[in-house]
């Protein structure tokens, strides 16, 4: 081979792998971008000024969920709560066409994790099955706005069919 045939093919080379790097970039960029989501018919959100939950890439991260009644007042009853809490969840994960079989990670937060603990995880089981079990972090705290239980996760989008 001739070193001007030499000369372009590696020229050609180097033009492909710049190529598929730039191509890595702009895939890359474009899975850093964010976007909010919002279930239908939910205008707390736009009141406190938050989103629902944040698609970047293929993972939803979604905001606390809570046990309100339609006037967003606390349900009393706590295993209502805890119940309401999971169908909230269960609207924000839909509006990103999401499941509760995609939710990879929970993170709840309990008034009083030592006497709620027993209750919370009757409803959790209910709603989310058995195995294969999420990742899940309990957090005692003391306050939550009047509430007594919210849920936090990261769920993985599936792939459009």
């Amino acid at each position: 081979m001739d070193n001007n045939r030499r000369n372009l093919l590696s020229g050609m080379a180097g033009l492909a792998a710049a190529s598929a790097v730039a191509s890595t970039t702009a895939s890359a960029a474009e899975q850093a971008k964010s976007e909010a989501i919002y279930p239908p018919d939910r205008k707390a959100y736009d009141a406190f000024n938050y989103a629902a939950a944040i698609r970047s890439g293929d993972l939803l991260f979604v905001s606390g969920q809570l046990g309100n009644r339609p006037d967003g007042s606390p349900e009393p009853d706590y295993s209502k709560q805890v119940a309401i809490a999971f169908e909230n969840l269960a609207e924000v994960l839909k509006a990103a066409g999401c499941t509760f079989a995609d939710i990879i990670d929970v993170t709840t937060f309990h008034t009083d994790p030592a006497k709620q603990i027993e209750a919370f995880s009757a409803v959790r089981e209910k709603v989310l099955g058995g195995p294969p079990y999420t990742n899940w972090t309990a957090v005692g705290v003391t306050w939550l706005s009047g509430f007594d239980v919210e849920i936090k996760v990261i769920a993985r989008i599936p792939k459009a069919a």
